[in-house]
């Protein structure tokens, strides 16, 4: 305690700004690699960190020793491991989006919409059944895992592809995280949600079982009718129109939207849009 007695305010403030601006880039490096491989590779790092520990603690020479011979090689062996996060970290960082929220994720996203808005409009127009997910805080690696991985950007032309009948990533849902298409085909947890319509088929039961489970969001198109639904925090509104599907998709999609939103517009969805034909 008498380190911080002795501190002038200059110290005070400058160790603040220095604890802050630390506490930010760390934070910014665990979004960065939230949602992939990395989180479980640092799963393992912290196990090791506790073995050694341990053996510190208890004085395990062989284990201790083992550790720290692990340790020598620790930063190389990091390097190689993580080489695809510090790659996109520096990209990011070279070209100024590390550390920005502005107008240029807004556009990202814009960009991202347009094409997911031309490829429902195909696909519901000619009937064919889509069911398109979309990631948020929640990583879906599990369902990722799950169907074939791609990794593509997403575009119109793909989606569209993807959905076609009788090709072999048709049946099952398509997972965008950011501006990727993760993977095709996966498999999604049914709702067991007594009170939804009877109407609705497997492909509905699952776009609104994935936002129950999770935060995430997903577009639906019926081969039946052509409808395209939108499911968010497992509600679904059917038959939802194409400006509305626009805005409600920007405004999920968009963190900075939601942010600026005053009290009074952040009401639950289904009831904003209870002229869509809402389920329930």
């Amino acid at each position: 305690m008498s380190y911080f007695a002795d501190l002038t305010w200059n110290e005070w403030i400058k160790d603040i700004i220095d604890v802050a601006i630390v506490s930010y880039i760390i934070y910014k490096l665990i979004l960065l690699v939230r949602g992939t491989k990395a989180v479980q590779l640092l799963k393992g790092i912290f196990v090791l960190v506790g073995t050694w520990a341990i053996s510190t603690w208890f004085n395990l020479y062989t284990l201790k020793w083992l550790m720290n011979q692990m340790f020598t090689f620790g930063v190389v062996t990091v390097l190689i491991i993580f080489q695809p996060e510090l790659r996109r970290a520096l990209e990011q960082l070279g070209r100024g989006k590390l550390f920005s929220r502005t107008s240029v994720v807004e556009r990202d996203v814009s960009d991202r919409i347009n094409e997911i808005i031309k490829a429902i409009q195909y696909l519901a127009k000619r009937k064919i059944g889509a069911l398109i997910v979309f990631e948020r805080s929640t990583g879906l690696n599990d369902y990722i895992e799950s169907g074939i991985q791609m990794e593509s950007l997403t575009s119109s032309e793909l989606l569209i592809n993807l959905f076609i009948p009788n090709t072999p990533l048709h049946d099952g849902a398509v997972i965008i995280r950011g501006n990727q298409i993760m993977a095709a085909g996966c498999y999604l947890p049914l709702s067991e949600n007594p009170f939804i319509s009877k109407e609705l088929g497997t492909r509905h039961r699952a776009g609104i079982g994935i936002t129950e489970v999770c935060d995430a969001v997903s577009v639906i198109v019926s081969e039946e009718t052509g409808q395209v639904s939108l499911a968010v925090g497992g509600m679904i509104v059917r038959d939802i129109k194409e400006e509305s599907l626009i805005s409600k998709l920007f405004e999920e999609l968009n963190p900075n939207v939601k942010d600026k939103q005053p009290l009074s517009s952040k009401t639950p969805f289904w009831r904003r849009w209870r002229g869509g034909g809402q389920d329930g």
